[in-house]
């Protein structure tokens, strides 16, 4: 198993939310003992000279071997965090994405490989279930609030 720890600089990263069902695909988050901690939208880090959005469809073409499509403007969050005792920031651009049709339907699970070879699960999750007691959280910490707080909104 890979022990992952926090940069020690500020990432700008692109992250995609995507629905089924009104569940939102997360990557698993584990702790050095391999227990899941928390769930994370898909993304990554944007390389200089990438835009947020060339970097987020470049990232999912990556990890998944899809072209999304970006159906909304960014939520920009920033995120500094404790993650094994090291510390990590991070300013997050966080848009709604569409998968093409038929990706990945009748799976309830994707796997895939991050660059440095470790191995991740992704999985749908209802909102209701992340960041409760005996849960998953759902990172970045404040993400379930405000994606709470823009579906009332919208209803």
């Amino acid at each position: 198993m890979t022990t992952w720890r926090p940069h020690p600089h500020i990432r700008v990263v692109a992250l995609g939310l995507h629905w089924r069902d009104g569940r939102l695909l997360a990557a698993e988050v584990r702790d050095d003992a391999g227990r899941i901690k928390g769930v994370r939208p898909l993304g990554g880090e944007i390389e200089f000279g990438e835009g947020w959005r060339a970097a987020l469809v470049r990232e999912f073409f990556e990890e998944l071997g899809i072209d999304i499509t970006i159906t909304s403007e960014p939520l920009v969050i920033e995120n500094i965090f404790v993650h094994e005792g090291a510390t990590g920031h991070e300013v997050m651009f966080i848009a709604e994405v569409a998968l093409p049709d038929g990706a990945f339907s009748g799976q309830d699970r994707i796997d895939f490989r991050e660059d440095n070879g470790e191995q991740i699960v992704a999985r749908w999750f209802d909102l209701a279930d992340l960041d409760v007691e005996g849960s998953p959280s759902l990172y970045p910490t404040g993400l379930k609030d405000v994606l709470l707080g823009r579906k009332t909104k919208s209803t």
